[in-house]
């Protein structure tokens, strides 16, 4: 049996204790939630509902602060370079852990340089096209991308955002050729798809799905694993004839290194009730995204390894920011 000695006992009891009481103290003032993107698109509507009810919960001042530019690197770098006192967070989008793989010189590390909280939600990118396209299966799009090595483009939201790696990743792993086609922004690319003059489109379900309800668009297949709450009759692109096919947004929650883990525990207590309730829920599904809120150990190993898998996507599909 191991005896310990009474001074490091009592140090380790009121260590224990400080952190304890640092904890339930916390916050004492107004809390500053960066969302590195302008309002209205999905990391912003994400980030604003977690923002409103950790305000509810925590009794102080949860205030947005949109710090957009530079695929989302200048807001997070505010908050990788901010005190680690717990009133500063990120909320961010897997663009987090892409960057890496595309920037030379990026102002931080996106794993060493910020202390993870939690996934908020899991959001599976869909596969659209106008329904005067004809595509109804994805067997369809490989077969007429086979027929024609040059007849299919798909839209993204910009050059090496999730949507348009997902594509680079379907090529790959269909052997098919088709043009990508870059915009501004999920609401011009769709504009664009919906008017025929782009193909296809792997896009964010909550920015396609009210297209897809009006019947503006057809969605043949979910990028994910699994078939997605919101459209439960949609297949996904792997029971569709792609096995292992698995590709998703996802958004979630950072602190500044350094902040005391009894803090980042609370906060990432905090998450996994907020997207447990049942208005919350209700909201998520609405935008197509499946509520997860897990903790830090889980979220930190989690990050680490979409790094790698996005950095061996990017690689096979020579994708660049330029």
């Amino acid at each position: 049996m191991i005896k310990l000695n009474r001074r490091v006992l009592t140090a380790l009891l009121l260590a224990t204790a400080s952190g304890l009481a640092f904890a339930q103290a916390w916050p004492a003032k107004p809390i500053r939630m960066v969302i590195p993107y302008p309002p209205g698109g999905p990391t912003d509507i994400l980030g604003r509902i977690v923002a409103q009810q950790l305000e509810a919960r925590l009794g102080q001042p949860v205030v947005v602060d949109n710090k957009p530019g530079a695929s989302g690197m200048i807001g997070a770098d505010i908050v990788a370079k901010a005190p680690p006192d717990g009133t500063t967070l990120l909320v961010n989008a897997s663009i987090h852990v892409i960057n890496p793989s595309l920037y030379k010189k990026p102002p931080h590390d996106a794993i060493r340089d910020f202390a993870p909280v939690s996934l908020i939600a899991d959001v599976p990118l869909v596969l659209v096209a106008a329904p005067s396209q004809g595509f109804n299966t994805v067997q369809d799009v490989i077969a007429a991308a086979k027929a024609d090595p040059k007849r299919l483009n798909f839209a993204s939201s910009g050059n090496a955002a999730a949507p348009h790696l997902a594509g680079e990743a379907f090529k790959i792993a269909t052997g098919v050729q088709m043009q990508h086609v870059p915009y501004k922004g999920s609401g011009p690319a769709l504009a664009d798809v919906i008017g025929g003059q782009t193909q296809l489109m792997f896009d964010s379900m909550p920015s396609s799905i009210g297209q897809i309800r009006a019947g503006k668009l057809r969605a043949i297949a979910v990028t994910t694993a699994k078939r997605a709450s919101a459209l439960p009759d949609v297949p996904t692109i792997a029971e569709s004839g792609v096995p292992g096919y698995d590709i998703s947004t996802w958004y979630g929650v950072w602190a500044p290194p350094g902040t005391p883990a009894e803090i980042v525990d609370r906060v990432s207590q905090e998450i996994a009730q907020i997207v447990r309730q049942p208005a919350v829920r209700e909201r998520l599904a609405a935008l197509g995204a499946e509520p997860v809120g897990n903790t830090p150990q889980e979220f930190a190993a989690y990050t680490r390894s979409e790094l790698a898998k996005w950095e061996r996507i990017v690689k096979a599909s020579g994708a660049t920011v330029d």
